[in-house]
């Protein structure tokens, strides 16, 4: 009888955190996307307004979205070419330095939004990233006059999971992933440990086991001080790489420093593979 009080309050306790749990999960289940995907809407400027030389074009997705996006053409004509798939956040504005540093070094580069990015329709997805990142591919081989041996794939984060994807049916001349991830449930389990986040998630992206099944030179950039996706999980990706050509860490780097979105060791990542 002296234990019933207490019992009861535990049992209480326990109801209470249980509806919790499921209130969280079920708000989890219908606003995940949102806490996966950061779309800016701009506005994005003119392509020629922020990289000399650049063009605007449009990508057609095989479900009738129009998507804008920036192509730098090569100083000549077969140089390689770079698709850039963008990270979760912002829009393709913000990665010019990147494409600028590029083509400084001889590269074609193509940037583009995904759906729902940049004042681009739609809403994104993992099944409507593929379709945009093929669009993406598309317009190189077949605007661009680009040959499919020519072009190289450049990940950034969530996008490391859009192209590693995209190279499971298309495999390019070369896969540089920066700070990739092991799966998307696996990221997620480490900034929301409470919640049961493998068994929620709607879109998968599972990075580690695609990239074991890609033969193309591949690199890895990671920071060795990500905050948003462990380095452990980027050298995870990386020691299941089939084609796994280097790893690059940089000492100190958080997730969003310049080093990693266009720092030289990014950089050189990507022209040493352009030049295979």
């Amino acid at each position: 009888m002296v234990t019933r009080g207490p019992v009861r309050r535990l049992v209480r306790a326990g109801v209470v955190l249980a509806v919790v749990l499921v209130v969280l999960s079920g708000l989890l289940w219908g606003l995940q996307r949102r806490l996966v995907y950061f779309p800016d809407d701009g506005p994005v400027p003119a392509a020629a307004a922020v990289l000399p030389g650049a063009r605007d074009v449009v990508l057609e997705t095989s479900d009738g979205l129009r998507l804008g996006a920036w192509f730098v053409p090569g100083p000549a004509p077969g140089a390689p070419a770079v698709l850039v798939a963008n990270g979760n956040g912002g829009h393709r504005g913000l990665r010019a330095p990147l494409a600028a540093a590029l083509a400084g070094r001889g590269l074609a580069v193509l940037l583009f939004d995904y759906r729902g990015y940049g004042g681009n329709p739609g809403s994104p997805s993992e099944d409507g990233l593929a379709r945009d990142v093929r669009a993406a591919r598309a317009h190189l081989l077949e605007e661009a006059g680009v040959p499919p041996d020519r072009v190289l794939y450049l990940g950034e984060s969530l996008g490391a999971a859009v192209v590693t994807e995209l190279a499971t049916e298309h495999p390019p001349a070369g896969l540089v992933l920066r700070s990739p991830f092991v799966d998307l449930a696996a990221v997620g389990a480490e900034h929301y440990p409470f919640l049961p986040v493998r068994a929620l998630l709607r879109d998968r992206y599972p990075v580690a086991e695609r990239v074991a099944t890609i033969r193309v030179p591949t690199t890895v950039v990671l920071g060795g001080a990500d905050s948003i996706v462990p380095p452990a999980q980027s050298r995870a990706v990386a020691a299941a790489a089939a084609g796994l050509h280097r790893l690059v860490e940089v000492p100190g780097a958080d997730h969003n420093d310049r080093v990693l979105l266009d720092g030289d060791a990014l950089v050189d990542a990507v022209v040493e593979l352009a030049g295979r």
